[in-house]
């Protein structure tokens, strides 16, 4: 009879017990870091302008379709926000478009692509942004990452450039560390958290100075007051400039360029 394999016998890069183990969670970190990095290499992503925003919304034609098939007031209470959260949902759909038409990732220098659309790589306004990447014939990225209710990749971003995360440390390393925007739509407690923790990166001098933009004024007025802080003395008057709030995709675009949006290759003008 042959027998089969003992466990201390297998390879240490053979072996899931071990690899799981308390212990190697500090090479698990660096695997997980180490996969993606080496992918985005890989495909010549130099820079890129993150995305970020609520995962309930979907697209206009989604929200009327709820909105038809609604039979009781909760229902129609519950179409009429999605409705209003498709608006967003078109912004950041043309938001990923322009940038992928103007911004460089349409062509490369030396292989190298710039401000390629990228994303947490779920639904909502991460699909939108991804969408309008992939309607401009560019590529655009997903960083997924494990949840208790399973996030699938949305179904725009290139899956080449499609990763799944367990840490939320490291996916929030890849999403900052190519960054040379941030572009924050109406999200909640997990567009809150990347907003604030780039803010403070940024307010801390921990990272370079790349351009805050929050899409919708009404939006953010309304859900964080910025302006309190500032007056309570939490927080200095001249944070108020670490970021630019915005209505549309278009004032997003002109607010990167007015902030120095870079590129290896020229800048398409409009």
């Amino acid at each position: 009879m042959t027998k089969g394999r003992g466990h201390n016998e297998l390879l240490a890069f053979e072996d899931p017990a071990f690899l799981m183990r308390d212990e190697m969670r500090a090479s698990r970190l660096a695997l997980e870091f180490a996969k993606a990095e080496l992918g985005l290499r890989d495909r010549g992503i130099n820079s890129t302008v993150v995305v970020f925003g609520s995962a309930r919304a979907v697209s206009a034609e989604a929200a009327k379709q709820r909105l038809s098939a609604a039979r009781d007031d909760e229902a129609v209470a519950s179409a009429r926000r999605l409705e209003t959260l498709a608006v967003w949902y078109e912004q950041a759909r043309a938001f990923g478009r322009i940038v992928s038409e103007r911004g460089g990732s349409l062509s490369s220098d030396g292989g190298l692509r710039d401000n390629v659309i990228a994303t947490g790589g779920g639904p909502g306004l991460m699909e939108a942004a991804n969408r309008g990447a992939a309607e401009a014939g560019a590529p655009s990225i997903g960083f997924n990452i494990n949840l208790p209710a399973e996030q699938a990749p949305n179904p725009f971003v290139t899956p080449e450039l499609s990763f799944r995360f367990h840490y939320f440390a490291v996916r929030k390393m890849h999403l900052s560390m190519r960054a040379n925007v941030l572009a924050v739509f109406p999200g909640g407690f997990g567009t809150l958290d990347e907003l604030f923790e780039i803010l403070t990166l940024k307010q801390t001098h921990k990272t370079t100075a790349i351009p805050v933009i929050l899409f919708g004024r009404d939006y953010w007025r309304r859900v964080v007051d910025f302006e309190a802080l500032s007056e309570l003395g939490t927080i200095d008057a001249s944070d108020l400039d670490l970021f630019e709030i915005v209505d549309d995709a278009e004032e997003g675009w002109d607010a990167m360029r007015r902030h120095g949006l870079a590129s290896r290759t020229p800048l398409r003008e409009v």
